[in-house]
Protein backbone atom coordinates (compact mmCIF):
# COMPACT_ATOMS: atom_id res chain seq x y z
CA UNK A 1 0.00 0.00 0.00
CA UNK A 2 1.26 3.65 -1.02
CA UNK A 3 2.23 5.50 2.20
CA UNK A 4 0.85 9.08 0.60
CA UNK A 5 -1.50 11.12 2.86
CA UNK A 6 -5.09 12.33 1.78
CA UNK A 7 -8.15 14.29 3.22
CA UNK A 8 -11.14 12.89 4.86
CA UNK A 9 -14.54 14.98 6.22
CA UNK A 10 -17.26 14.46 8.15
CA UNK A 11 -18.07 13.95 12.19
CA UNK A 12 -18.49 9.81 12.40
CA UNK A 13 -15.20 9.60 9.23
CA UNK A 14 -12.76 11.53 11.79
CA UNK A 15 -13.98 10.60 15.14
CA UNK A 16 -13.37 6.74 14.32
CA UNK A 17 -10.16 7.48 12.82
CA UNK A 18 -8.78 9.36 15.70
CA UNK A 19 -10.31 6.35 17.84
CA UNK A 20 -8.59 4.01 15.66
CA UNK A 21 -4.96 3.39 17.25
CA UNK A 22 -3.45 1.88 13.78
CA UNK A 23 -4.84 4.74 11.96
CA UNK A 24 -1.68 7.58 11.53
CA UNK A 25 -3.58 11.35 11.50
CA UNK A 26 -1.61 13.77 11.04
CA UNK A 27 -3.76 17.04 10.57
CA UNK A 28 -6.93 18.15 11.78
CA UNK A 29 -9.01 21.03 10.07
CA UNK A 30 -11.63 21.41 12.58
CA UNK A 31 -13.43 25.09 14.51
CA UNK A 32 -14.46 25.49 18.33
CA UNK A 33 -17.54 24.08 17.71
CA UNK A 34 -15.97 20.37 16.18
CA UNK A 35 -13.50 20.54 18.90
CA UNK A 36 -16.39 20.21 21.47
CA UNK A 37 -18.09 17.02 19.59
CA UNK A 38 -14.91 15.51 19.24
CA UNK A 39 -14.69 15.81 23.59
CA UNK A 40 -18.24 14.86 24.09
CA UNK A 41 -17.77 11.33 21.83
CA UNK A 42 -14.29 10.76 23.81
CA UNK A 43 -14.80 12.76 27.25
CA UNK A 44 -12.05 9.97 29.11
CA UNK A 45 -9.38 9.80 26.25
CA UNK A 46 -7.75 13.34 24.69
CA UNK A 47 -8.05 12.17 21.09
CA UNK A 48 -6.30 14.90 19.88
CA UNK A 49 -3.10 13.95 21.55
CA UNK A 50 0.16 14.36 18.98
CA UNK A 51 -2.40 15.53 16.30
CA UNK A 52 -1.73 18.98 14.45
CA UNK A 53 -4.41 21.27 15.12
CA UNK A 54 -5.66 23.73 12.54
CA UNK A 55 -8.44 25.67 13.15
CA UNK A 56 -10.87 26.97 10.16
CA UNK A 57 -13.88 28.98 9.75
CA UNK A 58 -16.55 27.09 8.12
CA UNK A 59 -15.70 29.04 4.70
CA UNK A 60 -12.40 27.75 4.81
CA UNK A 61 -13.71 24.36 5.64
CA UNK A 62 -15.75 24.55 2.65
CA UNK A 63 -12.45 25.57 0.37
CA UNK A 64 -10.31 22.13 1.30
CA UNK A 65 -13.08 19.68 0.35
CA UNK A 66 -14.64 22.06 -2.74
CA UNK A 67 -14.45 19.36 -5.77
CA UNK A 68 -15.65 17.05 -3.74
CA UNK A 69 -19.08 18.77 -2.56
CA UNK A 70 -19.61 16.93 0.70
CA UNK A 71 -20.59 18.11 4.28
CA UNK A 72 -17.51 18.55 6.25
CA UNK A 73 -19.30 18.79 9.37
CA UNK A 74 -17.09 21.33 10.76
CA UNK A 75 -14.01 17.99 10.93
CA UNK A 76 -11.56 17.52 7.87
CA UNK A 77 -8.38 15.04 8.90
CA UNK A 78 -5.63 14.25 6.95
CA UNK A 79 -4.52 10.65 7.25
CA UNK A 80 -2.32 7.52 5.90
CA UNK A 81 -3.31 4.61 4.86
CA UNK A 82 -3.52 1.56 6.79
CA UNK A 83 -1.75 -1.00 6.93
CA UNK A 84 -2.55 -4.11 4.26
CA UNK A 85 -3.92 -7.08 5.23
CA UNK A 86 -3.64 -10.66 3.70
CA UNK A 87 -6.07 -13.35 3.18
CA UNK A 88 -4.07 -15.99 3.82
CA UNK A 89 -2.96 -15.07 7.45
CA UNK A 90 -6.25 -13.90 8.16
CA UNK A 91 -7.32 -17.87 7.57
CA UNK A 92 -3.91 -19.01 9.26
CA UNK A 93 -4.82 -17.24 12.41
CA UNK A 94 -8.67 -18.21 12.21
CA UNK A 95 -8.01 -21.67 11.28
CA UNK A 96 -10.73 -22.71 13.52
CA UNK A 97 -13.51 -20.88 12.49
CA UNK A 98 -16.09 -22.75 10.98
CA UNK A 99 -18.65 -20.10 9.92
CA UNK A 100 -16.61 -17.27 8.36
CA UNK A 101 -18.72 -14.95 5.73
CA UNK A 102 -16.75 -12.95 3.19
CA UNK A 103 -18.18 -10.14 0.71
CA UNK A 104 -16.05 -10.18 -2.62
CA UNK A 105 -17.06 -6.70 -4.94
CA UNK A 106 -16.49 -7.11 -8.85
CA UNK A 107 -15.84 -3.99 -10.44
CA UNK A 108 -17.86 -2.06 -7.78
CA UNK A 109 -16.50 1.25 -8.41
CA UNK A 110 -19.07 3.71 -6.64
CA UNK A 111 -17.27 5.17 -3.84
CA UNK A 112 -20.39 5.82 -2.37
CA UNK A 113 -21.87 2.30 -3.00
CA UNK A 114 -18.71 0.84 -1.60
CA UNK A 115 -19.14 3.01 1.27
CA UNK A 116 -22.19 1.99 1.92
CA UNK A 117 -21.40 -1.67 1.44
CA UNK A 118 -18.85 -1.21 4.22
CA UNK A 119 -21.14 0.27 6.60
CA UNK A 120 -23.25 -2.63 6.38
CA UNK A 121 -20.66 -5.04 6.64
CA UNK A 122 -19.30 -4.03 10.33
CA UNK A 123 -22.82 -3.29 11.52
CA UNK A 124 -23.86 -7.14 10.13
CA UNK A 125 -20.82 -8.48 11.34
CA UNK A 126 -19.40 -9.61 7.75
CA UNK A 127 -15.92 -11.10 8.36
CA UNK A 128 -13.86 -9.36 5.69
CA UNK A 129 -14.49 -7.41 2.43
CA UNK A 130 -12.28 -8.46 -0.71
CA UNK A 131 -11.84 -5.57 -3.44
CA UNK A 132 -9.92 -5.44 -6.65
CA UNK A 133 -6.95 -3.39 -5.65
CA UNK A 134 -6.51 -1.70 -9.08
CA UNK A 135 -10.03 -0.14 -9.03
CA UNK A 136 -10.66 0.52 -5.01
CA UNK A 137 -11.08 4.20 -4.48
CA UNK A 138 -8.40 4.31 -2.03
CA UNK A 139 -8.40 7.71 -1.31
CA UNK A 140 -12.24 9.08 -2.09
CA UNK A 141 -13.70 11.32 0.59
CA UNK A 142 -16.95 10.28 -0.63
CA UNK A 143 -16.40 6.46 -0.03
CA UNK A 144 -15.05 7.47 3.85
CA UNK A 145 -18.30 10.16 4.37
CA UNK A 146 -20.73 7.26 3.37
CA UNK A 147 -18.87 4.34 5.40
CA UNK A 148 -19.38 6.73 8.41
CA UNK A 149 -16.72 5.90 10.15
CA UNK A 150 -16.56 2.01 9.33
CA UNK A 151 -13.53 2.19 7.21
CA UNK A 152 -12.23 1.91 10.49
CA UNK A 153 -13.53 -1.54 11.75
CA UNK A 154 -13.80 -3.07 8.35
CA UNK A 155 -11.39 -6.04 7.14
CA UNK A 156 -10.30 -5.18 3.99
CA UNK A 157 -8.47 -7.48 1.97
CA UNK A 158 -6.77 -5.67 -1.58
CA UNK A 159 -6.33 -8.51 -4.39
CA UNK A 160 -4.89 -8.21 -7.53
CA UNK A 161 -7.36 -10.78 -9.11
CA UNK A 162 -10.65 -11.29 -8.14
CA UNK A 163 -10.99 -14.80 -9.66
CA UNK A 164 -7.43 -16.39 -8.51
CA UNK A 165 -8.92 -15.35 -4.82
CA UNK A 166 -11.74 -17.24 -4.77
CA UNK A 167 -10.25 -20.16 -6.17
CA UNK A 168 -8.22 -20.13 -3.52
CA UNK A 169 -11.26 -19.32 -1.18
CA UNK A 170 -13.06 -22.38 -2.87
CA UNK A 171 -9.98 -24.94 -2.02
CA UNK A 172 -10.13 -23.56 1.52
CA UNK A 173 -13.51 -25.12 1.93
CA UNK A 174 -15.57 -21.91 1.15
CA UNK A 175 -19.02 -21.67 -0.78
CA UNK A 176 -18.70 -19.12 -3.59
CA UNK A 177 -22.43 -17.57 -3.42
CA UNK A 178 -23.16 -15.04 -6.39
CA UNK A 179 -25.81 -12.46 -6.19
CA UNK A 180 -27.45 -11.63 -9.68
CA UNK A 181 -30.57 -10.68 -10.99
CA UNK A 182 -31.34 -13.21 -13.28
CA UNK A 183 -30.13 -16.06 -10.05
CA UNK A 184 -32.12 -19.02 -10.02
CA UNK A 185 -31.93 -19.85 -6.15
CA UNK A 186 -33.50 -18.07 -3.20
CA UNK A 187 -30.94 -16.74 -1.32
CA UNK A 188 -33.04 -17.30 1.95
CA UNK A 189 -33.50 -21.05 1.60
CA UNK A 190 -30.20 -21.31 1.34
CA UNK A 191 -28.10 -23.32 4.10
CA UNK A 192 -25.67 -20.57 5.21
CA UNK A 193 -23.92 -22.73 7.60
CA UNK A 194 -20.02 -22.34 6.77
CA UNK A 195 -17.69 -20.55 5.36
CA UNK A 196 -18.97 -18.77 2.22
CA UNK A 197 -18.13 -15.39 -0.12
CA UNK A 198 -20.76 -13.35 -0.65
CA UNK A 199 -20.12 -12.34 -4.64
CA UNK A 200 -21.66 -8.96 -5.53
CA UNK A 201 -20.53 -7.71 -9.14
CA UNK A 202 -20.52 -4.01 -11.23
CA UNK A 203 -23.45 -1.51 -10.54
CA UNK A 204 -24.22 -1.44 -14.58
CA UNK A 205 -23.75 -5.35 -15.51
CA UNK A 206 -23.61 -7.24 -12.48
CA UNK A 207 -21.19 -10.24 -12.10
CA UNK A 208 -18.95 -11.29 -15.30
CA UNK A 209 -19.99 -14.26 -17.02
CA UNK A 210 -16.72 -16.63 -16.08
CA UNK A 211 -17.30 -15.07 -12.54
CA UNK A 212 -21.04 -16.64 -12.37
CA UNK A 213 -20.35 -19.47 -14.44
CA UNK A 214 -17.76 -20.61 -11.51
CA UNK A 215 -19.86 -19.68 -8.76
CA UNK A 216 -21.20 -22.21 -6.70
CA UNK A 217 -24.51 -20.72 -6.26
CA UNK A 218 -25.92 -18.07 -8.11
CA UNK A 219 -28.51 -16.02 -5.92
CA UNK A 220 -31.35 -13.73 -5.76
CA UNK A 221 -33.28 -11.51 -3.43
CA UNK A 222 -36.75 -12.00 -3.96
CA UNK A 223 -38.79 -8.72 -4.79
CA UNK A 224 -41.94 -7.09 -5.57
CA UNK A 225 -41.91 -8.19 -9.11
CA UNK A 226 -42.88 -4.23 -10.75
CA UNK A 227 -39.51 -3.67 -9.44
CA UNK A 228 -36.41 -4.80 -11.62
CA UNK A 229 -33.62 -4.89 -8.96
CA UNK A 230 -31.95 -3.23 -6.03
CA UNK A 231 -28.89 -0.88 -6.05
CA UNK A 232 -26.44 -3.19 -5.10
CA UNK A 233 -25.74 -1.54 -1.61
CA UNK A 234 -29.24 -1.71 -0.43
CA UNK A 235 -28.95 -6.01 -1.78
CA UNK A 236 -25.99 -6.01 0.49
CA UNK A 237 -27.61 -4.60 3.18
CA UNK A 238 -30.70 -7.04 2.75
CA UNK A 239 -28.24 -10.32 2.37
CA UNK A 240 -25.90 -8.87 5.28
CA UNK A 241 -28.56 -8.58 8.03
CA UNK A 242 -30.24 -11.41 7.17
CA UNK A 243 -27.38 -13.98 7.31
CA UNK A 244 -26.52 -11.98 10.69
CA UNK A 245 -29.61 -12.89 11.87
CA UNK A 246 -29.37 -16.71 11.01
CA UNK A 247 -26.66 -16.95 13.91
CA UNK A 248 -28.96 -15.56 16.44
CA UNK A 249 -31.09 -18.71 16.13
Amino acid sequence: MKKSTFLIAGKHAVIEALKNPSRKVLRLFLNEESKKTIHRASPNKNLLENVSLFYKNKKELDRLIAKDQISHQGLIAEIEHLEDQSIKNYLKTHKDRKNIKFVALEDVTDPRNIGSIIRSAVSFNIDGLIVKERSFPFESMLLYKSASGCMEHVKLFFVSNIKTTLKHLKDNDFWICGFDKDGKDDFTKHDWKGNHVLLFGSEGYGLKYQTAKNSDFLMKIIINSRVESLNISNSAAVVFHYINELKKN
